[in-house]
């Protein structure tokens, strides 16, 4: 992830707001302290990402969301938790996640490298932080690119927003207080080759990614449907492959390898260590997306053509 500049989430309501806190639950400003989900619009502001009960120029309407479980809420409601002096300056933090679908339907997942300080080995869609003076497009973009090798030339792909997400690592409270906290974009980009075309000119980043998978709709729906938070999610849907393939790096080299598909659908555990499995914050957008094909009818509806 290059630089170490960030863009800064700030939250208006009423017509009133400025910086989020970094213990404060950005979902939780927008909705009732029962609910985890609420409608807001969004866009940059300068350099700064606000969030707005409100329309804005340049905003766009999004579904901002935040897991149960969230630590932001669970500190809300437990006055006698406090965090160091050091995070509460922090501030939240601007993501953008990106979820790739091929012309063949098939959608890009990364399994993060065991070595990274925040979700080690979990699977997500290639994304990181906003830097100052960057659009959503272009943080989604050079994300892919660093962190698969895959350059998309304008015109080879349409895309929209699908909703934000409220990020916090650890991601629960069970695991120690939050060091990082982000709301994601997460950003449907899809791409007129197919995922063939596009494996082909993929080179990922060992430092960032362990393994990568081009997953098929039965599988990510299935991955959708389980509910972190809740029991564990059993047996392997029977209409599901065992395994699923995947390319998994090790030594500066790519090879195909079998994943059983089970582990792609771990609920994460409410204590203890983490396991591999997809990301909360992934399940959310895979859901947003399963709505856009529904939407259609099954095909893929038109977007916004890359560059425009």
């Amino acid at each position: 992830m290059a630089g170490l500049a960030r863009v800064l989430v700030h939250v208006r309501r009423g017509g009133r707001g400025g910086p989020a806190a970094f213990g404060q639950s950005v979902t939780g400003t927008f909705c009732a302290p029962h609910e985890d989900a609420a409608a807001v619009h969004c866009g940059l502001a300068g350099d700064r990402f606000l969030l707005s009960d409100a329309p804005f120029p340049g905003s766009t309407a999004a579904l901002l969301k935040r897991p149960p479980f969230c630590p932001a809420k669970l500190l809300g409601q437990r006055p006698g938790v406090a965090l160091p002096a050091e995070l509460r300056g922090r501030g939240v933090a601007a993501g953008v996640a990106v979820l790739l679908e091929a012309s063949t339907g098939r959608v890009l997942l990364t399994r993060r490298a065991p070595s990274l300080r925040h979700f080690p080995s979990v699977w997500v869609p290639p994304g990181g932080h906003m830097e100052p003076g960057e659009e959503l497009l272009t943080v989604g973009l050079r994300e892919l690119e660093e962190e698969t090798g895959l350059s998309l030339d304008v015109g080879t792909f349409s895309w929209r927003m699908l909703g934000l997400w409220e990020s916090l690592y650890p991601p629960m409270l069970s695991r120690g207080l939050p060091r990082r906290h982000h709301v994601v974009t997460y950003l449907l980009l899809r791409s007129d080759e197919s995922h063939q075309q596009l494996e082909a000119r993929m080179r990922p980043s060992t430092s960032e990614v362990s393994a990568y998978a081009w997953l098929d709709p039965p599988v990510l729906e299935a991955i959708a449907a389980t509910e972190d938070g809740a029991e564990d999610s059993g047996d392997v849907p029977s209409a599901l492959p065992a395994t699923v393939s995947i390319t998994e790096l090790s030594g500066g080299s790519c090879g195909s390898a079998r994943l059983p598909t089970a582990t792609l659908l771990r609920v994460a555990p409410a204590e203890g260590d983490d396991v591999e499995r997809v990301s909360t914050g992934t399940k959310f957008a895979l859901r947003l997306w399963l709505e856009t094909l529904g939407e259609q009818g099954g095909t893929r509806p038109p977007g916004s053509r890359g560059g425009q």
